[in-house]
């Protein structure tokens, strides 16, 4: 049985993913300007977001630190990739 996955808003998990990486030290325009990151990675980051059972986790570490910190938080689905875009 496929299992039907509830979107979170789009224009609040665009703002969340910019937030988280804002915090860290990273500028999403910067990484895009300079080919680090293309418009289709943005979007499946923010897609990915929306999927995210941790909002209310990641809006509150957004709340507490804001930044330069370095590091996504440990629950973010984009951890990742945000920290390889950060080296």
């Amino acid at each position: 049985m496929n299992t039907v996955v509830r979107l979170g808003d789009p224009a609040r998990h665009f703002w969340i993913t910019r937030g988280v990486a804002r915090a860290m030290g990273l500028s999403l325009g910067d990484a895009m300007a300079d080919g680090r990151l293309t418009s289709d990675e943005y979007a499946r980051m923010v897609t990915r977001c929306r999927t995210c059972p941790h909002v209310a986790d990641c809006e509150n570490w957004l709340a507490h630190n804001p930044g330069p910190t370095g590091a996504a938080p440990k629950m973010c689905c984009n951890a990742e990739t945000l920290e390889r875009l950060l080296r």
